[in-house]
């Protein structure tokens, strides 16, 4: 009886490239560059063909289950009101384990999840956002990086904003405007509910090439923190930009460069109804 031979593994230079490439995060020139190389080496392609298939199993009802949004809204529901109750936010590791103990009755019937770990971490991401400018601008990170890293993008995925802007009744006190781009090179990915300066906010997902824009809306004047005088600015790798319109606050982030986002920005307003 012979003894099999082990598959190949991807080209260390290369894995993290491939992982990208999967999860679409490429952009064109990467992208690119990775259709010519898995043209050239099968240990790659096989690799991604692997991936891809464990990716595809993964995804099936009776192998991966998904949390309720009901769980999601029931977590930003308690952090309202731990935030609301405390005169005073403790910081650090200490805020954190505060915020965790006050969630830890509506999370432990749900401790089966497998992806608490997850969900610890985007937590930690909500309570210490990067350092360096200010507290709104931390916040408005963390909830993009946040976005990322759970891998909870959108709570809707839907291209068709007749579909994203249904979705936001009875859940948020205010109608988000949704708007088709992708003729403008911006398809919408979908929507989701955020945390953001002491508020449930809207979040409307757009993406150009293999980037994600996401804008996060809410009514001027309410209890999410007062946005800055400035329009643009970079903070922590990523862009911001700001605007308001027909009482609404929003603000965009994206790791496109300024030009692009001022473009979006532009393209959005414009397609606002009229």
């Amino acid at each position: 009886m012979s003894t099999p031979v082990p598959e190949a593994g991807p080209c260390a230079e290369w894995e993290a490239l491939l992982n990208g490439s999967l999860d679409g995060e490429l952009d064109a020139a990467h992208a690119m560059d990775v259709e010519r190389h898995l043209a050239v080496c099968p240990a790659c392609a096989g690799a991604l063909e692997r991936m891809t298939l464990v990716r595809r199993v993964m995804s099936q009802d009776d192998v991966r289950w998904r949390a309720p949004a009901t769980l999601r809204a029931g977590v930003i529901a308690a952090l309202v009101r731990e935030r609301r109750a405390a005169p005073a936010r403790p910081s650090g590791m200490a805020g954190l384990a505060g915020r965790l103990r006050a969630m830890l009755p509506s999370l432990r019937r749900w401790s089966f999840i497998p992806s608490l770990a997850v969900l610890a971490a985007a937590l930690l991401l909500v309570v210490l956002p990067p350092k360096g400018g200010s507290p709104l601008e931390g916040e408005l990170v963390a909830g993009h990086v946040r976005s990322l890293l759970a891998e909870h993008l959108t709570d809707v995925a839907s291209s068709n904003q007749h579909t994203v802007k249904p979705w936001f009744g009875g859940k948020i006190d205010f109608s988000p405007p949704v708007v088709d781009l992708a003729a403008r090179g911006f398809p919408l990915a979908g929507g989701r509910l955020d945390y953001i300066g002491g508020r449930v906010v809207a979040a409307l997902v757009y993406r150009r090439n293999g980037h994600v824009i996401n804008v996060f809306v809410w009514p001027a004047g309410s209890d999410a923190r007062v946005a800055s005088a400035y329009k643009a600015r970079a903070h922590e790798g990523y862009t911001l930009l700001n605007w308001s319109e027909a009482g609404l606050t929003y603000w965009a982030i994206s790791d496109l460069n300024t030009v692009e986002l001022k473009e979006f920005q532009e393209d959005f307003l414009e397609a606002l109804p009229k």
